[in-house]
């Protein structure tokens, strides 16, 4: 030990000549010897607890003339300035010194030194960087590698002075010193040791420093220590030194505890990091067991998670994070203490935006994690509960006005009502609370709750209608099937929503309520709405759509049938009839009969069969869905004839035979053939008897009961889907049944007495029975074409006759007598006919090689018939018109024509231009329908034959009758779709006016294009062609290109809206919008340009008359649009709430991000450009409108004024360069505002005089009605002087406000001091007093234009 003593006493005394004359920093540093000798000294003496060696130390520096000082000063500037080892150990050898049996602890310490221990351990604990250090001169290279970080110390040997305090080495020498994680924890154990023998209390800086760098230490260590072990033990030791400072000998306990929050707070704000763990750990075990004992460090606790939300950062992953650690905290303060943060958070949710939403996401977390919200548990009313006050303040922000705030609170309500529907206590009380109960008294709040889930689901913000819908998918099972008619009609609108999104939130959500509920309603709707999407271009939704259907249809129907397997079925004798029906319903689960009935709607079974195939396709249909159905089938069978009732009169359950029919072409040996047989043969017998047999003829008096005419037409439908079915599993067919049966549709089929569905089902399935009969193809289609041509024989010779009878009657003038035997045989003929030539095209479309030129002349006279052209009827004698005297023969022979031309495409080419002739003139709605559709299918067809007409077959879109509007827009669509149609020409103006129709179901049809599929297909087509649609839709004429010819006249007044009337102007408006919402920013920058240039620029060039009604119209709707929200750029300086809600939506990423950033810069200077060019033109028009005084001035100033709000960053360049046109824009947008509002304080007026006069009382005397006429019309007059006024006031403050925001808070100067003309007198001196001369009051007059205008 002496020899120890003697060589620290040696280096302290070199040392000591280096402080007076301080140059080299590192000179004043101690040498690693005599560090690791001070160690051993430090270590014998604390170990052995024999203080002599340390206090020979003392003594000696004492007679060396050294205080401790000349020790301490060393060790803190090599802890400062030494490699990271070397800088540990020095602070190691510090607080042992500290540490030390009799050491002088108030000396030894100073907060400088103090201070080089805490960098000591940042230090060592931030990673190392490898440094390139160029080659230098030997003398200065000492100074470059002092700044390297965690070198090792060279020279480590004795020698001369100068290389035992060099701290650095050369580069070849020097060996990097691994990090030691053991020394950290060295320095902090012996740290935590120190805490208790100093204060503190005195030395407020280092208790700042040292939480702050302990504090520190967990969010650095994190990359440094390898495993989770030894992080775990450096977090424990600082845990252990943070429990020694918030001890009351380092000062106030609240001060200490607020400074350890405060540090602690960057850390439980972090992402994901073990740091987080720590800080949460530390406050909610530690500071939480502390603040029992004392009520400075509770109210700090307390007051931690009010401070942090004020940290809490902008962006959702980060705020959800710091939600949870605020939770954290929250649930382990005392019950009071929560209770008060509740209230904070109340308030926070009528802050700012960043306030509200943050609030409604602590109240989800707040009233799933607190005992007991909804106070279920106590006995007592439960009205003043926390938990009601943060339900009622969660419903109040769906409402906010922010659209992120309104979607974070609708899925946060429906996450709370998921959570607290598990309970039935709560059920209940959240069921009052929502307004759902059947108290008395709550229909006005279940009420609103129904009008703000119809409000939120038809937002225009996506976000929130996805909540929307998402919340009423938890509400399901809350409502207990009492929906709102109306959200469930919005529900099934949004199915349709452009966004993939939407739609899915739509469908999970009605789907829910289908899956819960068989409520008819419910059903309907989902029946309506989802397998429709079976259509849908995202390949996920359709998916989703066939899962849905297999569970919630198919998968239902076998489960109701499974119970029927065991032949439950009891007889009572005393059933009714009509209690049947009641009993067959009570046999399967509740409604499902119902279920099948709504697969049966005409609007249904396409998207029906379209799933089916595709479920058939994958091998997704199970065996016991057809098995389920032949079960129902059989018991509804069973059933009726136990009841003693005839047969012929039964009718299996609706939608039965059609869903086996579809499903059987794909489980083909799940339906055997003796139950097919039997009912065939069922409806063969009582069938044909009991049926109508003429389906579509004139003077049906004589028809039967109601009852047996509804039952004939269901026989009818399901003898359909029993040969569809037989032909779906005519593989599976024995041979001589097959024959059989093949036999008997044909002799089905001439007798041309059955419906044209029955006859479509029975050719199909002869043709389907001949290839499976015939050994190969060339046989089958010989077979085919055997009984096909025998058809065609008799079907023309039918055709012939009924010509020449129809001829002979109209000769006699007898074809139309009453009733009789000679008009019944008349009718059976025409029905006859109508069978015989529907039969004929469905002949031609199952063997389309059938020679038919025997039948085409025939088809041609009766197409042609009534025509003056004798060349165009063969027939001789009167020509007969065949469209009055049969119609649905006339129709019938258009559509036998029209299938005879997709097979032969000469005689197609002869006859589309007599179809779309037809389609012109026809006054017969059903006839145009099949018109059209036999056009759309000519256009796959022969698209370049049918192209010349499209224009002509689109004037179907303005048809008087809705089917064939609709038909037409679903069937041009899907043309355009596939492309056998281009958007070229006037058809997509003339599809804009779909927008708009009067039928609901073309608007939503119109809205899902527009929306979903050209968006997507075509996303230029809106902008392209939008200023032509203004013009277009007004009829006016002087857009470029446009043809004035007189046909091209009618047709354009055919598809515009033409007027200003308010209804008018509305309907063109929503055209323009639904065409803006389409469009990117950069085009609706550029719409914004265009519109500029080619109508208001063409206006006030004169190029466009503003004096014409039409021109006027094309102006207004131009400063409507330019007014418009929906053409607005959305602005980058948003709220916080709704940056979190485009976060939420789309995600974060770098590229992303910067991405759009840039997009921003360059519509900023894009917008900047833009508006410079605009304002100019807009001046310009105010003038020439001023000069016509032009009602248009109102809307320009409007418009004027929106502008100045929307581009006031932008227009404010312009305005600082150009003060006069300040000066002129405050001016004229004040006088504006001030005849505004006197005009509406006029009317105000106006109706107070008459509710006036008409409450006064009847008074006798002449006297008194002066009297109160006087009175009245001075009242009136002080009205109107106040209007004034008020009006004077307001519009000065409107055009100030307006000028303030676009010169970014420069108040604008009153208008006295503007360079306002001044009127002199006659003598020249400028007074107001004097009579002014007659041109002055002339020029006066002109300024009052605008009251003009206003009155107009």
């Amino acid at each position: 030990m002496e020899e120890a003593i003697s060589r620290i006493l040696t280096e302290l005394e070199e040392i000591r000549h280096f402080f007076d004359n301080p140059t080299d920093p590192n000179s004043q540093s101690l040498s690693e010897p005599t560090l690791l000798d001070l160690q051993t000294l430090l270590h014998h003496t604390i170990n052995s607890n024999d203080s002599e060696p340390l206090d020979r130390l003392y003594e000696d520096l004492s007679s060396k003339s050294l205080s401790p000082n000349h020790l301490i000063r060393p060790i803190a500037s090599t802890m400062d300035l030494g490699p990271t080892h070397l800088s540990l150990l020095a602070s190691n050898v510090y607080l042992s010194l500290l540490l030390s049996p009799n050491s002088p602890v108030f000396t030894l310490f100073t907060p400088v030194s103090f201070l080089s221990l805490l960098r000591s351990i940042r230090r060592s604990l931030k990673p190392w960087q490898p440094q390139v250090v160029p080659s230098e001169t030997a003398e200065g290279s000492h100074h470059v590698a002092a700044n390297k970080k965690r070198k090792g110390s060279g020279g480590r040997g004795r020698g001369s002075r100068k290389n035992a305090k060099s701290l650095n080495v050369d580069e070849g020498e020097s060996e990097e010193s691994e990090f030691d994680v053991g020394k950290v924890f060295s320095v902090l154990e012996k740290l935590e040791l120190v805490m208790g023998l100093i204060h503190l209390d005195r030395f407020p800086d280092s208790l700042k420093s040292l939480v702050q760098t302990v504090v520190e230490i967990p969010v650095m260590a994190v990359e440094m220590c390898g495993n989770s072990v030894s992080y775990n033990r450096i977090t424990d030791l600082c845990s252990r030194v943070l429990s020694e400072v918030l001890r009351p000998e380092h000062g106030e306990q609240a001060d200490t505890a607020a400074e350890v929050l405060k540090s602690l707070s960057q850390l439980i704000l972090r992402p994901k990091s073990p740091a987080r763990m720590f800080g949460l750990a530390f406050v909610t075990n530690q500071m939480m067991g502390v603040a029992k004992s004392s009520d400075g460090v509770k109210k700090a606790v307390v007051n931690l998670p009010r401070y942090l939300v004020q940290k809490v950062p902008e962006k959702s992953e980060p705020r959800a994070l710091a939600v949870e650690s605020i939770m954290e905290i929250v649930k382990v303060m005392e019950f009071n203490d929560q209770i008060g943060f509740v209230e904070y958070v109340l308030k926070m949710t009528q802050g700012k935006a960043s306030l509200r939403l943050l609030g409604v996401d602590l109240i989800l977390m707040l009233m799933m994690y607190l005992k007991d919200p909804l106070g279920v548990e106590l006995d007592g009313e439960v009205d003043g509960e926390w938990g009601l006050k943060c339900m009622e303040a969660l419903i109040h922000r769906c409402s906010d006005i922010s659209g992120g705030i309104r979607a974070r609170a609708l899925s946060n309500l429906a996450q709370l009502v998921g959570f607290l529907t598990g309970d039935d206590r709560s059920r209940a009380v959240l069921k009052q609370v929502m307004g759902f109960g059947n108290v008395a008294g709550e229909q006005r709040v279940e009420g609103d709750m129904n009008g703000l889930l119809r409000k939120r689901c038809m937002d225009e913000k996506a976000a929130v209608r996805k909540a929307a819908f998402l919340l009423i998918t938890k509400l399901t099972a809350l409502l207990g099937g009492a929906f709102d008619g109306v959200v469930l009609k919005t529900i099934g609108m949004a199915c349709s929503d452009p966004l993939v999104s939407i739609r899915k939130a739509a469908i999970s959500a009605l789907s829910e309520a289908f899956r819960k509920f068989s409520d008819e309603s419910v059903t309907t709707e989902w029946l309506h709405s989802v397998p429709r999407l079976i259509s849908d271009n995202e390949s996920s939704i359709q998916e989703e759509c066939e899962n849905l259907f297999l569970e919630l249809v198919l998968d239902r129907i076998s489960g109701a049938a499974s119970s029927l397997q065991n032949g439950s079925v009891f007889s009572n004798s005393s059933l009714k009839a009509k209690s049947l029906e009641r009993e067959i319903e009570f046999l399967f689960p509740e409604g499902v009969l119902g279920l099948m009935r709504g697969i049966c709607n005409g609007e249904v079974t396409p998207w029906v069969k379209k799933i089916c195939a595709s479920l058939g396709k994958k091998k997704r249909l199970k065996h016991k869905i057809a098995v389920a159905l032949r079960n129902i089938i059989k018991t509804s069978e069973s059933l009726w004839l136990r009841q003693s009732m005839l047969i012929e009169k039964w009718t299996a359950p609706p939608g039965a035979w059609f869903l086996l029919s579809e499903v059987s072409a794909y489980l083909s040996k799940a339906v055997d053939w003796e139950f097919l047989q039997h009912h065939w043969q069922l409806f063969d017998k009582y069938g044909v008897r009991g049926e109508v047999k003429i389906p579509l003829t004139q003077g049906d008096a004589h028809l039967e009961e109601e009852g047996v005419e509804s039952n004939s037409v269901a026989w009818a439908g399901d003898r359909v889907f029993l040969l569809q079915t037989i032909s779906n599993v005519s593989m599976e067919l024995p041979p001589e049944p097959a024959a059989d049966l093949a036999h008997n549709l044909l002799r089905r089929v001439e007798e041309f007495n059955m419906h044209s569905t029955e006859v479509n089902a029975h050719v199909k399935a002869l043709r389907t029975l001949c290839k499976q009969k015939a050994s190969n193809p060339e046989e089958a289609d010989t077979l085919v074409m055997k009984w096909v041509d025998q058809l065609l024989t008799k079907a023309s010779h039918i055709l012939e006759k009924y010509i020449l009878e129809v001829s002979a009657a109209n000769k006699d003038g007898s074809f139309f007598t009453p009733p009789s035997r000679k008009g019944k045989k008349a009718a059976r003929l025409l029905s006859q006919a109508v069978t015989a030539v529907y039969t004929i095209g469905s002949l031609v479309i199952v063997c389309p090689s059938a020679d038919v030129n025997a039948i085409t002349p025939l088809l041609h006279t009766i197409i042609t018939s009534g025509n003056s052209d004798p060349k165009l009827n063969k027939l001789p004698g009167t020509t007969v018109s065949l469209k009055q005297a049969a119609p649905s023969f006339y129709i019938q022979a258009w559509l036998t024509m029209g299938k005879i031309c997709l097979a032969d495409g000469k005689l197609a080419k002869n006859y589309i231009p007599l179809f779309v002739q037809e389609l012109e003139k026809s006054d017969c709605a059903a006839l145009r329908n099949n018109l059209v559709v036999m056009m759309a299918d000519f256009c796959v067809r022969y698209t370049a034959l049918v192209d010349c007409y499209i224009a002509k077959i689109t004037k179907c879109l303005c048809d008087p009758c809705e089917l064939v509007r609709r038909q037409t827009f679903i069937l041009l669509s899907r043309l355009l779709q596939r492309d056998y149609v281009k958007w070229r020409g006037v058809l997509f103006l003339r599809f804009l006016l779909s927008l708009v129709d009067e039928s609901e179901k073309i608007r939503q049809l119109a809205d899902y294009l527009f929306g979903s599929i050209l968006k997507v297909k075509a996303p230029l087509l809106a902008y392209n062609s939008f200023v032509e649609a203004i013009f277009i839709l007004n009829d006016c004429h002087a857009h470029n290109g446009h043809n004035d010819s007189q046909g091209s006249r009618v047709e354009s007044r055919l598809f515009s809206i033409r007027g200003n009337d308010e209804n008018l102007r509305s309907k063109r408006m929503h055209i323009y919008v639904s065409l803006l919402k389409q469009m990117a920013p950069e085009h609706l920058l550029a719409t914004f340009a265009k519109l500029c240039a080619e109508i208001l620029a063409a206006a006030s060039d004169g190029m466009l008359d503003i004096e014409d009604i039409t021109g006027q119209s094309v102006l207004q709707d131009a400063f409507q649009i330019l007014a418009c929200k929906e053409i607005r750029i959305p602005s980058n300086r948003g709220s916080s709430s709704d940056s979190a809600d485009i976060d939420d939506e789309v995600g974060d990423s770098g590229g992303a991000s910067a991405a759009a950033a840039r997009g921003r810069v360059i519509t900023q200077a894009v917008r900047k450009g833009l508006i410079q060019n605009t304002i100019p033109i807009f001046i310009e028009l105010k003038r020439l409108l001023e000069s016509k005084n032009s009602p248009l001035i109102g809307s320009l100033m409007e418009c004027l004024r929106i502008i100045l709000k929307d581009y006031k960053n932008e227009i404010d360049d312009i305005l600082v360069a150009d003060k006069q046109l300040q000066k002129e824009l405050i001016y004229d947008m004040q006088k504006y505002d001030s005849t505004k509002a006197k005009s509406t304080v006029a009317e105000a007026v106006a109706k107070m005089q008459k509710s006036s006069s008409n409450q006064s009382p009847a008074v006798s005397k002449v006297a008194s009605i002066k009297h109160a006429q006087n009175k009245l019309t001075n009242k009136s007059k002080n009205y109107s002087k106040l209007a004034s006024a008020m009006a004077d006031v307001a519009a000065a403050a409107t055009a100030r406000s307006v000028l303030r925001e676009v010169n970014k808070g420069a108040s604008t100067p009153p208008l006295g001091s503007l360079s306002v003309p001044k009127l002199k007198s006659c003598n020249g001196a400028s007074t107001s007093q004097c009579d002014r001369p007659l041109n002055v009051l002339k020029s006066l007059s002109k300024r009052h234009f605008f009251d003009s205008d206003e009155e107009n």
